[in-house]
């Protein structure tokens, strides 16, 4: 047996199931790296969310001081013109 081989079986089994377990995780982590549609699903779906969050973030924001204004000047002029239409 090899240096680092244990003489006792039972920790010889033991490194055995830890070693398969570590080389059943290599594979999965490279197959999740190799499937590129659940990538880009994963990345459309992040991106997606990004976008929601800024319309929503955009939506709640209130109006500009300087555009109230103007919707109010607007209005007095329009204002201002009927009642010269009328008189």
């Amino acid at each position: 047996m090899g240096a680092d081989t244990p003489p006792d079986p039972q920790q010889l089994q033991a490194e055995i199931a830890r070693t398969r377990a570590q080389l059943g995780a290599t594979v999965e982590a490279l197959a999740a790296r190799v499937d590129v549609k659940a990538r880009a699903k994963e990345a459309a779906a992040h991106s997606a969310g990004e976008v929601k969050a800024r319309v929503t973030a955009q939506a709640r924001r209130p109006l500009p001081l300087a555009a109230i204004a103007a919707a109010a000047v607007g209005i007095a002029l329009v204002i201002v013109a009927i009642r010269r239409r009328q008189a």
